[in-house]
């Protein structure tokens, strides 16, 4: 059964368990093996009944005491009975699930994991995980370390960790080791197929951090090769556009709405010799959110477009493209330059005309979303190429946009905060200036963590605050109620509750993903005149919404967001001249999530944050936790993981400086791997 072959395949999978499987990017044998777990139980320490911790997770070896019971309570049905062991006896309840009735014996010996409660007049162990124990001389067969998944509440813990037992069992002899003996030996890597089944079912801590170390390494080397396939093109093709400073510069400076702030003046002198020089312009400007990013690339459009030459700036999202729209169109109209706009709603009649006006050259700045990558959009003379918060596209999209030019400059522009050393590796091809200064007369942003005890407090000062003219932000971490985390809040029932019950009196809108662009665009425009007052939102809101009145951002359940996001969601507020707040609500008693939190408090800075949380979470971490705005990786973690990344980086500049087609026969199995993994389209994705 080879690692191809489709999910249904498995024994025990049918359509019905393949669906929910598809729903986590399940869909063949491989990908069930590189579902990773993301955290690990440690299930080796049993404890006696009578030392269980309440309300905690507990791991007791019982033998079945009575015959269990089936009832129904509430229409709910319950299946109960009672174990013991030398110390003391417990119940056991599981709910909805009448086939438990017939899974025990009275005598059998089981051991069970989870939460022991005090419930009524008894203590209660509630639908725990179970592993029957046949031999009590081999109890480590079951007493271990054990993987916990990525699941959907329709999938348990229990059926993904057979799923993958299953999966291994089918698809080691399929597994190849394609990384090159000589790499295996100097790095001191384990084997393929024994970091495969120790990342999933670790025999001690040692094999697990043997595994998760190979299995990082081979990850982020297949991203670095990729990456240099994916770039070779533009390094091959140096020789780009050598740009004159025109004389209508200085009056298009000068007529900028405000001055520029020390930072932004060095970043345009960097973009502004990169112009000049005979190389082709290849940079990344970071910039903190609000720091303007987006008037040092108008500057450089201008530029380009007084050289003779047409450009184009690409946004992930309609909003924020219709945003730099708009803003772009008002500075470069006075100086008769024709500004469009190319979106997915942009109507077919329209599409057509924009297409031929831009081929004939009449357009001068288009902007737009991913539809700039149709290939019937030619613009022939493209000089410079801008893509707006750049990790939101592949790397493939952004080269697709940029071979519409021959060599055009390149600017990548970036809100999200990542430590300049990982920039380094990450985009070890680009030069990097960043932007690490507001503009003057903003004030720093208020931010305060609290729990939801302060929810009466927190509304009360948003009525003020809207009472005085300004306007709000909420944020929740869904879209609608889901059995699953039913505890979190979500934009559907929290909008009803504060239109029918907070704020009866205000205009209260909601806005989140799953909404037609032409909807999201309405209820940001409205939200953007002023016309509502609060609006609450998923991470949609993240990218680039620029509303100077707003100044209350409040986010629902902070501790389920990464703290770059929590920095970029926060910057949402604070554009205008008015005092800003943020509030983070949070009832997590996690130390680690307070200690984030408290970050979040004390710093404004994305760059302060960022180098925080990495040393914050560390590398020793069983699992690492994705980091909003990076590629997204299986199992590498680009904070906790750098160390790695820089051997990985060295090792591959050494191969191909050796080999640099990877063609040598050791190599092979190395290019073929790359070449597949090109043609896969969620690398596009990752890169």
């Amino acid at each position: 059964m080879g690692l191809n072959q489709s999910i249904l395949t498995l024994k025990g999978v049918g359509a019905q368990v393949a669906a929910k499987l598809n729903k986590l990017q399940i869909y063949t044998l491989k990908d069930m093996i590189e579902h990773y777990p993301r955290e690990y139980e440690d299930r080796r320490k049993i404890t006696p009944i009578k030392d269980s911790i309440m309300d905690e997770h507990n791991n007791i070896l019982v033998v079945i005491a009575s015959k269990p019971q089936i009832a129904k309570k509430a229409g709910k049905i319950i299946v109960t009975f009672r174990v013991k062991d030398e110390t003391g006896s417990i119940y056991v309840t599981f709910y909805g699930q009448a086939y438990m009735k017939n899974n025990f014996e009275v005598g059998e010996k089981y051991l069970l994991y989870g939460k022991i409660r005090r419930k009524y007049a008894k203590i209660e162990m509630e639908s725990p995980e179970y592993e029957k124990v046949t031999d009590i001389n081999h109890i480590e067969q079951v007493a271990k370390i054990t993987p916990i998944y990525n699941a959907t509440s329709k999938l348990s813990q229990k059926v993904i960790r057979g799923l993958i037992e299953k999966s291994l069992a089918s698809c080691m002899p399929f597994i190849t080791d394609y990384m090159p003996a000589s790499i295996q030996r100097d790095y001191q890597l384990v084997d393929k197929k024994y970091a495969v089944m120790n990342i999933h079912f670790p025999k001690n801590s040692q094999a697990f951090f043997e595994a998760r170390k190979r299995l990082v390494f081979e990850e982020l080397f297949m991203l670095q090769l990729a990456l240099y396939s994916l770039k070779s093109d533009f390094a091959k093709k140096t020789l780009g556009i050598k740009y004159t400073t025109p004389k209508t510069f200085k009056l298009f400076l000068e007529k900028l709405p405000f001055k520029l702030t020390n930072a932004q003046k060095h970043v345009l002198k960097e973009i502004m010799e990169d112009m000049e020089s005979q190389t082709a312009m290849n940079r990344l400007v970071q910039g903190d959110v609000g720091s303007g990013k987006t008037v040092i690339a108008a500057l450089a459009l201008f530029n380009a477009i007084q050289n003779g030459y047409q450009t184009a700036l690409m946004a992930p999202t309609e909003v924020l493209a219709i945003q730099h729209y708009e803003f772009l169109k008002e500075l470069m109209e006075p100086f008769q330059i024709k500004v469009a706009l190319l979106t997915g709603s942009t109507t077919k009649k329209q599409k057509n005309e924009l297409i031929q006006d831009v081929k004939g050259q009449k357009i001068q700045l288009i902007v737009g979303t991913h539809a700039l990558i149709e290939e019937q959009v030619e613009i022939p003379k493209l000089g410079l190429v801008i893509t707006d918060e750049q990790h939101r596209f592949g790397v493939r999209q952004r080269l697709k946009l940029s071979e519409k030019g021959v060599t055009p400059d390149v600017i990548v522009m970036t809100a999200t905060p990542i430590p300049r050393t990982l920039a380094l590796i990450l985009y070890g091809d680009m030069d990097i200036s960043i932007i690490n200064e507001l503009p003057p007369g903003r004030q720093p942003i208020k931010t305060n963590a609290v729990d939801s005890a302060y929810h009466t407090r927190i509304y009360r000062f948003i009525e003020k605050e809207v009472q005085a003219g300004r306007q709000c932000y909420i944020i929740c971490p869904m879209v609608e109620d889901n059995a699953a985390n039913s505890d979190l809040q979500n934009v559907l029932d929290y909008s009803y509750s504060l239109k029918t019950e907070v704020f009866p009196t205000l205009k209260v809108e909601y806005l989140h993903g799953k909404m037609k662009p032409k909807e999201k665009n309405e209820v940001m425009r409205r939200f953007a005149l002023g016309e509502t007052q609060i609006l609450v939102a998923t991470t949609v809101i993240e990218v680039g919404v620029n509303v100077p009145n707003a100044t209350v951002m409040l986010i629902e359940n902070a501790e389920r967001f990464g703290l770059a996001q929590l920095h970029q969601l926060r910057g949402r507020v604070g554009r205008g001249t008015y005092q800003s707040y943020c509030i983070l609500v949070s009832d997590s008693k996690n130390k680690i999530t307070k200690k984030r939190l408290k970050i979040m408090e004390e710093s404004t800075d994305g760059f302060v944050i960022a180098e925080t949380d990495l040393k914050l979470r560390g590398p020793g971490e069983f699992f690492g936790t994705k980091q909003h705005g990076l590629p997204e990786m299986k199992i590498a973690n680009l904070y906790t993981d750098a160390k790695v990344l820089k051997e990985v980086q060295k090792c591959v500049k050494n191969i191909l400086a050796i080999d640099p087609d990877l063609s040598l026969e050791e190599n092979k199995l190395v290019y073929d791997e790359v070449i597949a993994r090109l043609e896969m389209e969620e690398l596009h994705h990752a890169l």
